[in-house]
């Protein structure tokens, strides 16, 4: 309950995975659309006060605090610094709003450029770092998995966590916030 007495929205029905993958490239190894980020490449980052998008029975802890279903971190209060690598497919721009509302963390996404959910991040974002080579997630067993079915990119909330991108030594293009120019649309020539 809120302060108001009012009943908090309940989270949205787990989507059941599509067969075939997740909608990108190539089939997902599992049937699975848990895919945990490397702890070195979290860990090149700096420490984190929380992450919104645990596993359940994760086998490493990514922050001081984290959220994992049936939590929902989408609805539950976030503080402090975050790293978000959100659960990909339909909601990912939802996280994008959250962590652009929030302003103060690292957001971990594919760059899918051309997405709904990225013209958020073009427009919040304060600083864009577009690794070099795929990142290799895990399986919620802690397993590696093989690379990324696409490129990712690391988003920085607030100017220290746009520092943390640029001397993480995470190999890769870094750059500050974009300008968005133009008004005609490339798929639309």
């Amino acid at each position: 309950m809120t302060k108001n007495n009012a009943k908090e929205p309940n989270p949205p029905a787990p989507r059941k995975i599509p067969e075939g993958g997740f909608g990108f490239e190539k089939q997902y190894e599992g049937n699975t659309n848990d895919w945990l980020t490397p702890p070195k490449l979290v860990k090149m980052l700096g420490e984190f006060d929380l992450d919104p998008c645990a596993c359940p029975n994760q086998p490493w802890q990514l922050a001081k605090k984290s959220y994992a279903p049936p939590q929902n971190g989408l609805l539950l209060p976030w503080e402090g610094r975050v790293f978000c690598n959100p659960p990909y497919g339909p909601h990912v721009e939802d996280w994008v709003k959250r962590m652009s509302s929030h302003k103060n963390g690292i957001l971990l996404i594919f760059s899918r450029t051309e997405t709904k959910a990225w013209q958020w991040v073009w427009q919040t974002g304060d600083a864009f770092l577009f690794p070099t080579g795929r990142v290799s997630f895990y399986r919620p067993d802690g397993k590696r998995a093989s690379s990324g079915t696409a490129p990712s990119a690391l988003i920085a909330y607030g100017e220290n966590n746009a520092q943390s991108l640029r001397t993480s030594g995470i190999a890769g293009a870094f750059f500050p916030k974009v300008e968005i120019v133009g008004s005609v649309k490339a798929s639309g020539l």
